[in-house]
């Protein structure tokens, strides 16, 4: 399944990682970082660690490699999914992290530094697999307001994630929690930007985004016909009956659409 939202849940909140591991989420972070008070950070670890040591598939998010609470997280952590590591910078920082870890890691980059090393970072490991932009410090680092100030930013990630052969990135969290409408337009212009899923921090906001990264019926049933077409006739380009040209690269947007198609259908069989 390519994950659609992945819900952050304070570490420090035992209650909230079995509602949100028991809930509609495709992907699950038990964060260590922001949503944890520095005097609680002990007892977040202790509580992904019992949640992963008892079967659960979840990521964590730990605190940034360096700090004492992060060397903490990387020496204790053991059967995540996956971590998200904060304010990437460094490519050789996100070697040693892997190698420490052992599993999938998440570079989120965070800062000007960040964005300008996003290839070195997507490509620092082979266990880094998706890079994604933390966009409310790096607005705080590039001075800006958000929104279109960080247009640049977001190109950057999803060239450099796509030069590195990962898969889209990852949107930020849509901080405004009420502001569904506000999420919509955001996710669906996230998505028109290369970005697929969003990273959330309210139930709330997860149907919104799963609707917006819904295939279109009308653009599966393309893709479809398309590569039935390819392989019916084995044709490296051809002239659809619609008059659109088709080579290797609308190929490429059919099997992709049709990923995304089939992801869904499995999710939907099992909930």
């Amino acid at each position: 399944m390519i994950p659609r939202s992945w819900l952050y849940v304070p570490g420090d909140r035992p209650d909230r990682i079995t509602k949100a591991l028991n809930g509609p989420a495709d992907a699950v972070i038990i964060d260590l970082e922001d949503a944890v008070a520095a005097a609680a950070k002990n007892e977040a670890r202790r509580n992904a660690l019992s949640a992963l040591d008892s079967g659960a598939t979840a990521y964590v998010r730990i605190n940034a490699p360096g700090t004492p609470a992060g060397e903490a997280d990387i020496k204790a952590l053991r059967g995540a999914a996956g971590v998200r590591v904060p304010k990437c910078e460094d490519p050789a920082e996100v070697r040693r992290v892997a190698d420490a870890l052992g599993v999938p890691v998440y570079p989120v980059l965070e800062s000007a530094l960040g964005v300008e090393n996003a290839l070195e970072i997507a490509t620092a490991h082979p266990l880094v697999a998706g890079i994604s932009l933390g966009e409310a410090d790096l607005a705080a680092d590039l001075r800006v307001a958000g929104g279109d100030a960080l247009t640049w930013p977001r190109s950057r990630v999803v060239v450099a994630a796509r030069a590195a052969g990962l898969p889209s990135p990852v949107q930020s969290v849509w901080t405004a929690v009420r502001d569904l409408d506000g999420l919509r337009a955001s996710t669906e212009a996230g998505r028109a930007a290369g970005f697929f899923g969003r990273s959330v921090i309210h139930p709330a906001q997860i149907p919104v985004v799963h609707d917006v990264c819904a295939p279109d019926p009308a653009e599966t049933a393309w893709a479809s016909e398309l590569l039935d077409h390819l392989e019916t006739t084995g044709s490296a380009a051809w002239i659809d009956h619609r008059g659109q040209f088709v080579d290797a690269a609308i190929v490429a947007r059919a099997r992709w659409v049709l990923a995304i198609a089939g992801s869904e259908a499995k999710e939907g069989q099992h909930s």
